[in-house]
């Protein structure tokens, strides 16, 4: 589908929605990467609004429930901190890397997407991207180049890089050196394609032609599609994991995909002592390279504040929207109804209060929809029960859970 006239109202830093409880912030993390300073800014930043963050499946964090007027403070605090190094870029940092808890990455993804980051920022065409467009640094994994960026670096080795154009292999082969260059090309071919095609696309799919038309503009040809392994299943993965150097991250996940006061307080020592945090589109935080004894300290520590620390968690893979009361659009409470609901392990359930389906991770998920009679639950297309209430979703998803 391309889009001719819809306007692309993604929030961010600087333009911040006005919700039913308050003003909602969007702040880019590019590569999901934060200092232990730049934490404790964040922290600062939550006090502004209700306390809390919230984790995007872009691995980009929302502040929510900020009172009129806070937006220019909230701004300044981001500023001084480098986490709002461009105000007509801003809402257009949407890269996202593999956070490479075991240690095992080719390349260096954080430096990559930095690079890619400052790149983005001094092309003042590139402002004019989408706010929807994405960036993404693959380790080697698959991880996230198979999230459906618009624009991906997959690592093939140490010294090559892959450029994917909508998870097509554009058969353009590049050094990590030169990788930011390569994205930065592409998101230019982006524009001119868009402007010679005469649409108002917010994502390279949607282009006529798409990565084809992307790939003859680089001076490329798509690759031949060879067969794909299967992306890895992180979005369960939480807990303690042992780095190939011996050391061990401790990954963390928000329940429902966001942190209460007293767990962005948490989060925010656990990263001092860390020396890094590391979001995910998984709505998880891996704080890598701890030893073994500080590592369990620090996830029994996480966990007793409610975050999920373990895999056999109810929680783990379960998201949802705001619901209400904190939007007006929303059907259903959803956020206190998944509480109820069940975890699939393979297999992430979203919870959505309306047809809009804000937040949903990319990829296969179970959606939980609230319709005017009930919730709906849904896989690829296909119903397992609608008009639903809160107890026959959980049935819903525990016999769901046997068969996926």
């Amino acid at each position: 589908m391309v889009r001719r006239a819809e306007r692309d109202a993604c929030p961010g830093a600087l333009r911040v929605h006005e919700a039913a409880d308050g003003g909602l912030a969007r702040i880019r993390v590019p590569g999901g990467a934060l200092s232990p300073s730049q934490v404790r800014a964040l922290a600062e930043v939550a006090a502004l609004g209700d306390g809390g963050l919230e984790l995007t499946s872009r691995a980009n964090l929302q502040v929510r429930g900020l009172p009129a007027g806070a937006a220019q403070e909230l701004a300044a605090r981001l500023r001084e901190a480098g986490l709002l190094p461009s105000d007509t870029h801003e809402r257009v940092r949407n890269i996202i890397g593999s956070p490479s808890a075991e240690g095992r990455e080719l390349v260096d993804v954080r430096a990559v997407a930095a690079e890619l980051d400052a790149a983005l920022c001094a092309t003042p065409e590139l402002a004019e991207l989408p706010g929807r467009f994405l960036f993404a640094v693959d380790d080697g994994s698959g991880d996230v180049s198979s999230l459906g960026a618009d624009v991906a670096l997959r690592a093939v080795s140490a010294d090559t890089v892959a450029l994917l154009l909508a998870g097509v292999d554009s058969g353009v082969r590049t050094t990590p050196r030169r990788a930011a260059g390569a994205a930065i090309a592409a998101a230019e071919a982006f524009l001119a394609e868009k402007a010679a095609q005469g649409c108002s696309a917010w994502r390279l799919a949607e282009l006529d032609g798409g990565a084809r038309r992307i790939a003859e503009r680089l001076g490329a040809e798509v690759a031949p599609a060879e067969p794909t392994p299967p992306a890895p299943t992180t979005h369960a993965q939480v807990g303690r994991v042992i780095r190939r150097d011996g050391t061990v991250s401790v990954v963390a996940g928000a329940p429902l995909g966001r942190l209460a006061r007293d767990q962005v307080d948490i989060i925010t020592a656990a990263s001092d002592a860390a020396g890094e945090l590391r979001l995910t589109p998984w709505r998880t935080a891996v704080l890598p390279g701890m030893r073994p004894g500080e590592a369990g300290r620090w996830a029994s520590e996480l966990g007793a504040r409610g975050l999920l620390t373990d895999p056999a968690s109810a929680g783990v893979g379960v998201t949802t929207c705001a619901g209400r009361p904190g939007c007006a659009k929303a059907l259903a409470d959803v956020r206190e109804d998944a509480r109820r609901g069940a975890s699939l392990g393979d297999l992430p359930v979203h919870w959505s209060g309306c047809e809009r389906r804000c937040g949903r991770p990319p990829g296969r998920v179970v959606e939980v929809l609230a319709t005017g009679t009930g919730y709906e639950v849904g896989l690829d297309g296909a119903t397992w029960t609608s008009e639903a209430d809160v107890d026959q979703v959980s049935a819903a998803l525990g016999a769901a859970r046997r068969k996926v």
